[in-house]
């Protein structure tokens, strides 16, 4: 299974013990993936489909726990696409029209619908009632990427309204959620890996929430190691580049000018490179005599390349 149906396994086996969070939670679901159909003898029927066993589950839950109400349960094959599509339905008028009122999904009797597409805001009004309503809107329509890929996490709304909704939510626990046009659905998004954190932590996701540290730690580990084996490379390139061309500075001078000119100083480092082209600046400070330390070292070689420049300029830029 993947991490985000990990993640619906999980919230789908999780009820809150507050009758109002079920109900704020039973509202994100009615709302992204429900229908009211209405008769000719004005009788109420609901509907919610999903593709997902796990959220059917829990509709089925909801409803039986917060109304006491035995919903219907079926289930289609779609030889095509090979998909199962569950849909869980109240079909008694007096039950359909009691879970409607009370997630104040209706505000008129006798008014049919499609599609439901917001909720109520008195449904969302506490902190806990926010944190159920998401985690609905997740089951009903999310997805999140595996995290040791990428991190991503997103809710297709299919009107706007109830993505700008679903968006306010998501920010009123410090997050910064983002919408964006998909064909004809409008997508809630979160990419960093902080705030994916954070969201899990909303749903109450817990065991998820622990999987995906786990994944972020593991890959700030590898990224510090890179970037720790990138700089000692950089280094080394550094390094070698440095030793050549002082090489090549030495051998110029001394087919040039030749190193009896040179200073004292000069001439035993200039020999002690040309006999160790790998040694380190320390290496090199250890075979002179007296032994010299790297700054001194490097003071020595910076004044050969300053005088094989010299040299090249009033030799008319002529070298190797």
């Amino acid at each position: 299974m993947s991490f985000s149906g990990n993640v619906k396994e999980e919230l789908s086996r999780s009820l809150s013990p507050a009758r109002h969070c079920q109900i704020a939670e039973l509202a994100a679901l009615l709302s992204i993936c429900g229908s009211i159909s209405i008769d000719s003898g004005n009788r109420y029927r609901l509907k919610i489909h999903t593709e997902n066993q796990a959220v059917a589950r829990k509709v089925f839950t909801l409803i039986e726990k917060t109304f006491n109400i035995d919903a219907d349960i079926s289930i289609r094959k779609n030889m095509t696409k090979k998909s199962v599509v569950y849909a869980v339905i109240v079909r008694h008028h007096v039950d359909a029209l009691r879970i409607l009122q009370a997630a104040k999904l209706i505000d008129e009797p006798k008014r049919a619908f499609d599609e439901v597409r917001v909720a109520n805001p008195i449904v969302v009004q506490q902190t806990c009632c926010r944190r159920a309503f998401i985690r609905g809107a997740f089951l009903a329509a999310g997805s999140m990427s595996d995290p040791a890929k990428s991190y991503h996490f997103e809710i297709v709304c299919g009107a706007e309204a109830m993505a700008v909704q679903i968006q306010k939510l998501i920010c009123s626990f410090s997050m910064d959620a983002k919408i964006v046009p998909r064909k004809k659905s409008y997508v809630v998004y979160l990419k960093e890996g902080s705030q994916i954190v954070d969201i899990l932590n909303v749903m109450e996701a817990h065991v998820s929430l622990m999987e995906l540290d786990n994944v972020r730690i593991l890959k700030e580990m590898r990224n510090t190691v890179k970037r720790k084996e990138n700089c000692e490379t950089a280094n080394i390139n550094k390094t070698v580049s440095a030793a050549v061309r002082q090489m090549e500075n030495i051998t110029y001078l001394r087919d040039t000018i030749g190193f009896e000119k040179l200073p004292e100083g000069l001439e035993e480092v200039a020999l002690a490179r040309l006999s160790h082209p790998d040694a380190s600046l320390k290496e090199l400070g250890e075979i002179l005599s007296p032994p010299v330390g790297k700054s001194g070292v490097n003071h020595r070689l910076r004044k050969l390349e300053e005088l094989a420049e010299k040299v090249k300029q009033e030799q008319g830029g002529s070298g190797l």
